[in-house]
């Protein structure tokens, strides 16, 4: 049974939590649009944004390599990197007195996802060129 999808559904509903935790922010706050200055809504909006931004990228890439027959450790473990990094990023960025280091290993986790299953894709078209 493929991997990605639980994932996906997983992540799905950490980006509706976040989308509604804005939402709710923007009523408490009376701010309809951007950030009126606010650092509370500020950091509301970059962690739903930049959930935003790098997500469906990674979500797409670990689904090609699950699809070119990536084992199914490795996919569990990039999926499993790619949803503590997002939790750890969302963390760190929302406290007001933020300690850096849960958005710095959020960013990294993210990354090693995102690259290493690129990685996987460009390995995996390179066998399929060269046999």
């Amino acid at each position: 049974m493929p991997i990605v999808p639980l994932f996906a559904a997983i992540l799905a509903l950490l980006f509706f939590a976040l989308s509604v935790r804005t939402l709710r922010l923007r009523h408490r706050l009376k701010i309809g649009l951007g950030d009126a200055g606010n650092s509370e809504m500020l950091r509301a909006v970059r962690v739903h944004s930049n959930f935003a931004e790098y997500v469906p990228l990674t979500l797409l890439l670990l689904f090609f390599a699950e699809s070119l027959g990536a084992p199914a450790w490795a996919m569990l473990g990039l999926c499993s990197l790619l949803l503590l990094g997002r939790c750890s990023h969302a963390y760190g960025v929302s406290q007001p007195r933020e300690n850096y280091n849960f958005r710095i290993a959020g960013m990294a986790m993210t990354f090693a996802a995102l690259l290493a299953s690129a990685a996987y894709v460009f390995w995996a078209y390179g066998l399929s060129l060269l046999g």
